[in-house]
């Protein structure tokens, strides 16, 4: 072999290692997680495994349970999944019939759509109650224009409506995901829950730690470069809905910023506001409260 074709060989080699190189996973992510919560999350993934469901080539992860007359559909942000709702699911699923879904790696808000519709479909509900957060809360806004007549009421979480501030401020590496090594986007998403997500939380140990174990395994690089994709993708807001909103905003998110935390509001005026203070995840660090503004909003409608 010439000294030409060694040179190539070797660094194909390198950048094959590079690519494949992956970040070994701590030994036990919730070992600062108080036991009782740990033991919780725990027994809610034991008792309710989830169900799955191939809509158009990709397939669903989704959770269905509870018995009442009214259903809930809860739809997570970006390294989100089913179970990070599961202390809402706990305290609910005695009132209501409860779903909350996992995103495979879809590439539009049509086939998040499509894929969301057909669990509904499937599990025989109609009408929902919608809560989304990040992500899902701009989900949420997407279905409430598109599918009026199934939307009782519906939540915007920690989240924006359509703008051009994320795709400014994002659209380089938005457009790099794809071609970045694997390890290296989910490193990024860590070095983001450790620096930002975590301290605005109060330090939650359980955000932290259920965040963490989204990123080791939970989510692919697929899923996130899908999800970012949707996350730019522009729509005309439902301002026209009849249906009752919410919205629920943190005055220290560090995921959405102030300006668009105003636009949301502008865009929405009628919804009243619950500011909370523990940043983008207060369903995990705040659960019950989180959960008692759902159900206050419901109950008043």
């Amino acid at each position: 072999m010439n000294r030409k074709r060694k040179t190539l060989l070797a660094l194909a080699v390198l950048i094959a290692a590079v690519y494949l190189w992956e970040t070994p996973r701590p030994r036990d992510l919730y070992a600062r997680v108080p036991a009782e919560k740990t033991a919780s999350l725990q027994a809610f993934r034991e008792e309710y495994p989830p169900a799955q469901l191939n809509v158009n080539g990709r397939d669903w992860e989704y959770l269905s349970v509870g018995q009442g007359a009214e259903a809930v559909l809860f739809l997570h942000g970006m390294t989100g999944a089913y179970d990070i709702w599961w202390q809402q699911i706990e305290a609910l699923k005695k009132d209501y019939r409860v779903v909350s879904v996992t995103y495979p790696a879809v590439n539009s808000l049509s086939e998040m759509e499509a894929g969301v519709l057909a669990i509904l479909d499937r599990e025989g509900i109609g009408k929902i109650h919608v809560v989304g957060s990040s992500l899902g809360g701009y989900f949420a806004q997407f279905l409430v224009g598109r599918n009026p007549d199934r939307i009782a009421s519906a939540v915007f979480a920690n989240t924006f409506p359509p703008n051009d501030t994320i795709k400014k401020k994002n659209g380089t590496i938005g457009t790099l995901i794809p071609y970045l090594p694997e390890w290296f986007v989910l490193n990024a998403l860590r070095d983001s829950f450790t620096a930002a997500v975590y301290p605005a939380s109060g330090n939650d140990e359980m955000t932290l730690a259920f965040l963490n174990e989204i990123s080791y395994g939970r989510v692919q690089k697929s899923q996130v470069a899908g999800r970012y994709k949707c996350v730019v993708e522009k729509f005309a807001p439902p301002t026209n809905t009849s249906a009752p909103l919410l919205i629920i905003e943190a005055d220290n998110d560090p995921l959405v910023e102030e300006s668009l935390r105003e636009q949301l509001k502008s865009t929405y005026p009628s919804a009243p506001v619950v500011t909370v203070e523990n940043g983008h995840f207060p369903y995990i660090s705040t659960p019950e409260f989180y959960t008692q503004q759902l159900t206050n909003f419901w109950e008043s409608r």
